[in-house]
């Protein structure tokens, strides 16, 4: 990871140095309680399924072989970034075998989940091939274009996995909300930072994704803390999904309308203006009054179902009727 002590030091911007050596204050569990991005999509989708998860601590595996993949993308992608930005992209085509380091996290994930999962396996062998095969080709296709995304022109990379501590409301100051960046880059000529959010899918985002302002609300909220946490002006900070394709069109297939088609990667970049950011903020405050006393304790109260084929799809608890039940018609 960047740490801003390397030989071209003097040459980072006083802003990037002052935020890799300024990390925010750890969360003390002792009296303060942690939200989240993924906590606060639960609750909007089920309150009920949050309070057995955060509430009652009700512990179900839920890892699959996307989670899994999703985690060794990722950390590639982070560790090509942070040696192609401390020294150069030829040194990262040089000193990183991408398949060999992807292999290593993905089997590495894979092998810490089956463990979570009582030495139990969620995958197959088939299964796990395709999965790499796909990592392997989204990598070698990002490293031959990486220049279409990424350049070092007057870019500096802050860091990879960014950790955000901040208060969404200050009337609840011992309820923080807790994330971290997947990439942060700085442009010295414009003097604006992104946030680069990494996501994995199938076959990229469709409008209806594009739409989702749960999806949304993650980027936003990540863009009004940063500037919280680092009193940076909102309009100096731009966000963007990159979304990592696992299956595209080859350029000779019939059903090819677009190039973007066969593209490896996607970008989307969500409005992120005052009124959506409003809304993002609105999101976090609601979640936090309906969940929280002040003191930061979880409140002891009814949280309702709220069955549907989306939500109960997606549910650890959808077959326990001990727990739950409601769902058991969408299934």
């Amino acid at each position: 990871m960047i740490n801003g002590k390397n030989s071209l030091a003097k040459k980072i911007p006083s802003i990037v140095k002052e935020i890799r050596n300024n990390p925010p204050s750890e969360i003390n569990f002792a009296y303060q309680k942690n939200i989240s991005y993924s906590q606060m999509s639960i609750f909007r989708g089920c309150p009920h399924r949050w309070k057995l998860q955060y509430k009652d601590k009700i512990k179900r595996f839920t890892s699959s072989i996307h989670t899994v993949f999703g985690t060794a993308i990722h950390e590639s992608m982070q560790k090509y970034l942070d040696v192609a930005y401390e020294k150069s992209f030829a040194a990262a085509d040089r000193e990183i075998n991408m398949e060999e380091f992807f292999q290593e996290k993905f089997i590495g994930e894979y092998q810490k989940e089956y463990k979570k999962n009582n030495n139990s396996h969620f995958s197959d062998a088939a299964e796990m091939r395709e999965f790499f095969e796909d990592g392997v080709a989204i990598l070698d296709w990002f490293k031959k274009k990486r220049s279409r995304y990424f350049s070092k022109k007057g870019t500096y990379l802050v860091g990879c996995e960014i950790p955000i501590i901040v208060a969404p409301n200050k009337m609840y100051n011992n309820v923080l909300y807790m994330g971290y960046l997947d990439v942060v880059t700085y442009n010295e000529n414009s003097d604006t930072f992104k946030i680069i959010d990494i996501k994995t899918s199938t076959k990229g985002w469709n409008d209806y994704n594009k739409k989702d302002e749960d999806k949304q609300f993650q980027l936003l909220l990540y863009k009004q803390f940063f500037s919280e946490q680092y009193g940076i002006p909102l309009d100096k900070i731009d966000v963007e999904f990159f979304i990592l394709k696992r299956k595209v069109l080859s350029w000779d297939d019939e059903k090819i309308m677009s190039p973007h088609q066969a593209y490896r990667v996607q970008q989307f970049t969500p409005p992120s203006g005052k009124i959506k950011l409003g809304r993002a903020k609105r999101a976090v405050n609601d979640f936090i009054n309906e969940c929280f006393n002040s003191d930061g304790e979880m409140k002891d109260k009814t949280y309702p179902k709220t069955p549907s084929k989306w939500t109960c799809t997606f549910c650890p608890f959808k077959e326990e009727l001990e727990l739950c039940g409601a769902g058991l018609d969408f299934l």
